[in-house]
């Protein structure tokens, strides 16, 4: 079998783009998952995206430009896969602040994931909107996504736009909209309790409150956060939605179109 020198450059473009998004996509950017495993993931899509995408030229002249060619596409991989990724911050943000009005808040756990310092309910909560992930095959959709990118932007033809910082104005809106969301049963509850032991202030105040409130607090947290897990499915719904609206809105300005 022989391959012509446009074919492999063609393919090596692809493979570039695909590495980059496995590098910081969810899921696939897991540091428990072998090297071996994402590069040999990243080789087998490239070949199929290789034989669906139609073959267009790619203009260079130097290798200089060339190698601006694979820089753009694997920057392309990178930002999709962080546009995706980046969701998941919002469980980490509605885990701290569940932790925070329970009592939790200074129990921090190192995460060797992520190399970051999270609190329990927000580490608890990554981890089973992750594993709702897997269970459902929502990871396919990731890599469909990718696979469409192709369609949207051909090979060679990334154009940056600078313009992509409204994406992330528009995520810091839903990060703190979704993660209190998540968030407003616990909220809601632990309003009703303080609302509660400020009459019992009033009506016996030779009651200590405080030690009273803080046992109560995280008794009652904990009630509700067991019925809130009845609902991470909803969770990992909204999370899964926020990942596909972060890659549809970054594509145009991957194009160059998102002015």
């Amino acid at each position: 079998m022989t391959v012509s020198l446009d074919h492999l450059e063609y393919f090596l473009l692809i493979l570039v783009r695909i590495s980059g998004f496995m590098v910081a996509a969810p899921i696939f950017s897991l540091r428990n998952i072998p090297m071996r495993v994402k590069t040999l993931l990243a080789i087998a899509i490239a070949i199929v995206m290789f034989h669906v995408v139609p073959y267009r030229e790619v203009v260079y002249s130097t290798t200089i430009d060339y190698a601006l060619v694979v820089i753009t596409e694997m920057l392309a991989g990178v930002i999709m896969g962080f546009m995706a990724n980046v969701a998941y911050y919002i469980l980490s943000f509605a885990g701290q602040i569940i932790d925070q009005e329970i009592g939790f808040s200074m129990v921090n756990q190192y995460d060797p994931i992520t190399s970051a310092q999270v609190t329990i309910t927000g580490n608890f909560y990554t981890y089973a909107v992750m594993l709702m992930v897997l269970i459902t095959n929502m990871h396919h959709y990731l890599i469909r996504a990718l696979t469409d990118s192709f369609q949207v932007i051909p090979v060679g033809s990334v154009a940056l736009d600078f313009g992509i910082y409204e994406v992330m104005k528009r995520f810091v809106v839903d990060y703190f909209v979704l993660g209190f969301r998540i968030v407003l049963p616990i909220f809601a509850s632990l309003l009703v309790v303080n609302t509660i032991l400020a009459i019992l202030a009033r009506v016996a105040p030779q009651m200590n409150m405080f030690v009273i409130g803080l046992q109560l607090k995280v008794f009652v947290g904990l009630a509700v956060l067991v019925l809130m897990f009845m609902m991470i499915t909803g969770v990992a719904d909204l999370i899964f939605r926020e990942m596909i609206s972060m890659i549809k809105d970054t594509l145009p300005y991957l194009g160059g179109a998102g002015s």
